[in-house]
Parts: structure tokens; C-alpha cells; sequence
């Protein structure tokens, strides 16, 4: 990213400050890295590619408050020994498109002392992150969001901010990890069921979940037999889960 005005705009919509911990996926040359410490924050830089990863080094070698570079595959890493599972992380990160989704839902799942995520990635991947029942991009990732967390896009940034410039635009998405999970269901059994479902996302619920739930237990948890994965919300799922766990 070439754009000075759009890192520190990113910066500053990942409203962290002095004595925050922040953790920057994929950091490049560190131009994002670079804003990050200039608004005091405390931050842990995550690169996999060495020859990269060597230049960052350079780059924030003055910096203060000291940045520490990790080299390392954000996928496989173990971040319980790069994060203080006691410490409050927020993740502030520009991620490539074929590892965006799977990544944050991992981190979600497996990372709790990461707090917040303020991520740019390409606007399908962001829209699906946290669209709503309804949506033609509501989906297995849209439930695993807000069951985890709030999410909401907070800006867009256009291509001609990147060099080389890209063919696709970006968003900017912003998560807050609840306190606890959405709602109470088995997750095992509550993500299994979603997952199942929209596998035949045009399929009426009765189909779609045939052989897992009847049509008495659709109805006894509130949904309907004819509705399809795509118009039930968290909530219909937990109580499905719910009724077939018991």
C-alpha cells in the first residue's frame, strides 16, 4: 500500500492508542506498521516472507514504542506463545483474499485474547463477514461472526491506493469479540447443522436437514420446514441446536 492518508486512516478507525497491544498480520515493507506506532500502540508484526520480514526490521528498527517482528505463517502460528493470553490484543491487518475468511474465523474460534479486528480485505469477503439473514452473501462465516462477535464494514478503500493497482475493491471491517458467545447451543452441534444446511442453501430446511431434524423438531424450535438456511438467523439455529442436543 502506497498511500500514507490510507494507513493512518486505518490507524485511527482501529482506535487503539498508548498501552494497546496490537498485533499486524502480513506487514510488508511496514508502512501500516508504521502508523500503528505512531499512535503509540504497542505492536507485534507478523510476516511470513523472509526477505520481507528482513526489510521490516530495518524499517522499525527506530521505532517507538520498539516494535517485535515475527517471522511466521499467521495460519499455523502459535499464538498463545506470540500473544500473552493474559494481555487484550486488537488485530489491525491488510489480508489477502484466499486467506482472509478462514483466518479470522480461526482466530475467532482459537485466539480469545484477541479483543477486536480492524481488517481490510476484498469487499465480497468483507460484505460476507457480516451480512444478515437475507442477504444473498449470508453464510456459514456471516453466523460465525455474530456468534463470536459484533461486525460492521466501516469503509471502503479504492484501488487506486495500492501499487501495483489491484482489479478488485477492498473494505475495511471492524469486529468486537463479545464477552461471551450469542447464544447458547453446543457449537459442535449448532455449526454442523449450519454447515449441512447451507450445503443445499436453495433446498427447504426440511430437505436440507433431512435425516438430522424432522419436521416436529424444525417446528418445535420456531422454524419453519419450507424456510431455507439463508432466512434463519443466529438465534433459529441455536434453538434447533438446542432441542436436538436435548
Amino acid at each position: 500500500m502506497a498511500d500514507g492518508n490510507t494507513v493512518r486512516r486505518i490507524a485511527r478507525l482501529a482506535g487503539v492508542g498508548p498501552d494497546d497491544r496490537v498485533v499486524e498480520i502480513g506487514a510488508g515493507l511496514g508502512s501500516l506498521t508504521l502508523a500503528l506506532v505512531e499512535t503509540g500502540a504497542k505492536v507485534t508484526a507478523i510476516e511470513t516472507d523472509a526477505p520481507l520480514a528482513a526489510i521490516l526490521r530495518d524499517v522499525v528498527a527506530d521505532a517507538d514504542p520498539p516494535v517485535t517482528v515475527v517471522e511466521a505463517d499467521a495460519r499455523v502460528l502459535d499464538w498463545d506463545r506470540v500473544l500473552d493470553p493474559d494481555e487484550s490484543w486488537t488485530v489491525v491487518a491488510n489480508l489477502p483474499y484466499n486467506i482472509a475468511t478462514p483466518l479470522l474465523l480461526d482466530l475467532l474460534d482459537q485466539v480469545p485474547q484477541i479483543r477486536r479486528f480492524l481488517v481490510m480485505v476484498q469487499r465480497e469477503a468483507g460484505e460476507r463477514l457480516v451480512a444478515g439473514p437475507g442477504s444473498k452473501v449470508y453464510g456459514v462465516p456471516s453466523l460465525k461472526v455474530a456468534y463470536w462477535a459484533t461486525g460492521e464494514l466501516v469503509g471502503r478503500v479504492p484501488p487506486d491506493v495500492f501499487v501495483p493497482r489491484p482489479k478488485v475493491e477492498s473494505v475495511l471491517v471492524a469486529l468486537e469479540r463479545r464477552a461471551a458467545p450469542a447464544v447458547d447451543a453446543d457449537p459442535d452441534v449448532l455449526f454442523d447443522l449450519i454447515r449441512t444446511a447451507f450445503q443445499q442453501r436453495r433446498k427447504m430446511l426440511r430437505s436440507a436437514l433431512k435425516g438430522r431434524a424432522t419436521v416436529a423438531q424444525l417446528e418445535a424450535a420456531g422454524l419453519r420446514p419450507e424456510a431455507r438456511a439463508g432466512e434463519v438467523d443466529l438465534a433459529g439455529w441455536a434453538a434447533l441446536a438446542r432441542s436436538l442436543s436435548g
